[in-house]
């Protein structure tokens, strides 16, 4: 690295720098540095401290002109000043000086119209390792040319003993000053917060271009129908986009310009709780030397075992994303012909399957309704309601009517189909129904897929006002209408009324724009 390139990073004092290691080299750093364990199958593990998971409430975006006026600042876009952002951004870079350094250049998109170029800075080798997995590898030609758009200082180390002067939430930081290109990172050493703290990122640069960015997985048929897959955690995501018929171009962050969708990243980050090798065999067997492992339970002899979460729930593996054989290799693919949204509610009130209007893909997407299983630990059965805007609130610095507003021009133009899809309960809530068999809503993903749902005749679905199908091959008929799986009738439609209210009651909150009100009415009704 030139010396001017120092300059700019504002660090002193530094000893060595690893730039841009590769694979082989970040193994020995790891283990020379006793960062983790190595496993029976030559894979690296390390621990996340204290932190297993992202620290929302310690995520802040500095508040000045121009970007706070496009910011929908509220429990998830804290403001900080710019003050304190400079004190934060002094202590990392203290923490970073007159040690030895990790700098891995990447990009972010795979799209040339639309990609950033980000460099991370960290003392972490494993943190390096991560970001190489995770963001996409520039060649060498480009990596000599390569000039950062945005910088990451992760100085995992360090923390904020000041707080509560500063008015913050903890000693732990995730701050971001727009304008200067900067996010600065302490006291947490989870993974996560580099990958999602870049979503974040260009989850406001690209809308301002009129590009959408989205929380979604996608892949691509052998006649090059392009398939987005969104969903909550616990929705079948990962397990329905992953199809062996199909290729993946990523699962879990894109970007839809004009050109097409493009995957943000060059990697996967997949849950590893209970991983079976029967029911996931493509990401089980993607774990292998170059995947990273975080807070998996490992025993002295090396052995893994993805059943214990003693650590944390969240177990992780991040790999890149050529671990997955049946990939598209150039992370992209053109304008998508379907999309589904996946809802696992467990109120058993929703059809298997739906086709929207636009105006209703709209509503449901600001939605981003599933429906989780209460902890049992209590004794509690009643499901939860969860409702995340855009299927990915927490990464959201515009208002959520934005991407939702985007994403209705984007199925009109390039005439997209869209569809609800519920991998969750029917017959009866959680603890008397039962969940939709993987059967079932395989022919129904299948159905969208191949087009043959198109030549279904359709009823209407009471309250919701949604299209569904009276036969579809590969599904019992009597689960397409929900009612008709409900022992009591009129327990159902209780049932179905509460939930139809608790949409009607979410989505107020995006009634404070005129478009929010606008896109209301392709709601259920009270």
């Amino acid at each position: 690295m030139m010396i001017k390139d120092l300059d700019k990073l504002g660090l002193t004092d530094i000893k060595k720098i690893y730039h841009n290691l590769s694979y082989e080299k970040l193994f020995e750093h790891e283990k020379n540095n006793n960062e983790g364990y190595v496993t029976s199958n030559g894979t690296f593990g390390v621990d996340t401290g204290i932190f297993t998971g992202r620290s929302p409430k310690d995520k802040y975006f500095v508040k000045q002109e121009p970007s706070e006026k496009h910011i929908a600042w509220g429990k998830v876009n804290k403001p900080i000043s710019k003050e304190i952002f400079n004190k934060l951004l002094s202590k990392a870079k203290k923490q970073l000086s007159n040690k030895e350094i990790y700098i891995q250049d990447v990009y972010c998109g795979s799209s040339l119209a639309s990609r950033k170029s980000v460099r991370f800075i960290t003392e972490v080798a494993w943190q390096a390792h991560f970001v190489k997995n995770m963001f996409i590898r520039p060649t060498k030609s480009e990596l000599e040319n390569f000039k950062p758009d945005f910088i990451v200082y992760n100085a995992c180390k360090c923390v904020n003993d000041e707080y509560k002067q500063d008015g913050l939430n903890s000693e732990v930081f995730v701050a971001f000053n727009i304008e200067e290109n900067i996010c600065v990172i302490g006291g947490t050493w989870y993974g996560g917060e580099m990958k999602k703290g870049i979503f974040s990122m260009m989850n406001y640069w690209l809308p301002l271009e009129n590009k959408l960015s989205m929380h979604c997985s996608a892949n691509v048929g052998k006649n090059g129908d392009t398939a987005l897959f969104f969903g909550l955690s616990g929705t079948g995501k990962t397990t329905l986009s992953t199809d062996p018929n199909r290729a993946l171009i990523g699962d879990d962050e894109h970007g839809w310009d004009d050109e097409g969708v493009f995957n943000f990243e060059g990697g996967c980050y997949a849950k590893c709780i209970n991983l079976d090798p029967k029911s996931e065999p493509e990401i089980f067997s993607a774990i292998k030397r170059d995947a990273l492992l975080e807070n998996v339970y490992c025993d002295e002899w090396g052995c893994v075992d993805y059943c214990d979460a003693s650590k944390t729930e969240n177990t992780r593996v991040s790999y890149p994303i050529e671990h997955i054989k049946n990939h598209e290799p150039s992370l992209k693919a053109v304008h998508p012909k379907n999309i589904i949204f996946l809802t696992a509610d467990a109120f058993g009130v929703l059809p298997p399957v739906s086709k929207l209007t636009k105006e209703q893909a709209m509503y449901y997407f600001l939605s981003g309704y599933t429906a989780k299983v209460a902890g049992t630990e209590r004794g509690i059965t009643e499901p939860q309601a969860t409702f995340s805007a855009c299927f990915g609130e927490p990464f959201m610095p515009l208002h959520p009517t934005v991407y939702a507003r985007l994403l209705g021009e984007k199925i009109d133009k390039h005439q997209v189909n869209v569809y609800l899809v519920n991998t969750g309960w029917s017959g009866g809530a959680y603890g008397i129904g039962k969940r939709m068999s993987i059967k079932a809503t395989r022919a129904c993903i299948n159905a969208i897929l191949d087009g043959s749902i198109k030549k279904c005749e359709f009823e209407n679905f009471d309250k919701f006002d949604l299209a569904i199908p009276k036969e579809l091959e590969g599904v019992e008929t009597k689960l397409l209408n929900p009612i008709n799986t409900w022992n009591d009738k009129n327990e159902y439609i209780a049932a179905r009324d509460k939930l139809a209210n608790m949409f009607v009651e979410n989505f107020k909150r995006y009634e404070d724009v005129e478009e929010g009100v606008q896109f209301a009415k392709a709601g259920p009704k009270k």
